[in-house]
């Protein structure tokens, strides 16, 4: 029988657990993504926004400020789901239980694809990805429980 898969997860790393029928949770991967902790000023090297120099009526506009932090999240929670999904489709779990903070829960979950969508079996907006081994089993059996 195919194992259940618990993916938790915050905007900077993920861990992703498998649980068999009556057996404890076990780790598979673990993911890291240092980019979402770096300074907003490490990661650009351009002025956050600039004024056009067009003279014409409505001419003169900000670019509004890209939050580059943003853009890696989201690019997390893409590598995340792109991977969840390789693997719902070479059948490797049997449903998906996703713990993580918000707002990287909506992130991830706005990413999923098709098949890993079918598998999913809930979503807790909870961040257990600092949680030790000896707790990780009874936290996740308590979530849900509920």
């Amino acid at each position: 029988m195919k194992p259940d898969w618990i993916l938790i997860a915050n905007s900077t790393r993920a861990r992703l657990l498998q649980q068999e029928r009556g057996a404890r949770v076990t780790e598979l991967e673990s993911f890291v993504h240092p980019q979402s902790r770096i300074k907003i000023s490490d990661l650009v090297d351009d002025r956050a926004g600039h004024e056009s120099t067009d003279r014409s009526f409505g001419g003169t506009s900000y670019q509004p400020r890209t939050d580059v932090k943003q853009k890696e999240h989201q690019r997390f929670a893409r590598e995340l789901a792109e991977f969840l999904e390789r693997q719902a489709l070479a059948g490797s779990y049997r449903s998906l239980a996703v713990f993580a903070s918000s707002p990287f829960l909506g992130e991830l979950k706005a990413e999923l694809g098709s098949a890993t969508t079918k598998l999913l079996s809930g979503t807790h907006d909870l961040d257990l990805t600092s949680v030790g081994p000896a707790e990780l089993g009874r936290r996740i059996a308590h979530e849900m429980a509920h």
